[in-house]
């Protein structure tokens, strides 16, 4: 079964490595048609505490890492969070 993805904004970092972040999304309404804006709070894991409040990141659905961490940050402001942060080459 595939991982969900959610890009969302970070709303708190005060959290060791956790950071709170607004996922929103748009649902039509039933009877009236009108599309509303809907948004829920995730708590996500952010190992290197490197994401600030007002990042867009994307976050993947993990196993549990506490009550309530059950995402990880994958991408923060598009750059992936695994990558290095500077590409010279180890021999060099």
């Amino acid at each position: 079964m595939p991982r969900r993805v959610l890009t969302g904004r970070v709303t708190s970092d005060k959290m060791d490595k956790t950071v709170t972040v607004l996922v929103d999304r748009r649902v039509m309404h039933p009877l009236y048609k009108k599309f509303i804006r809907r948004s829920k709070k995730y708590a996500a894991h952010d190992a290197g505490n490197v994401c600030k409040p007002g990042d867009m990141v994307r976050i993947e659905e993990c196993a549990p890492i506490s009550k309530r961490k059950t995402w990880t940050v994958v991408s923060r402001n598009g750059v992936d969070m695994e990558a290095p942060a500077s590409s010279t080459p180890v021999n060099a």
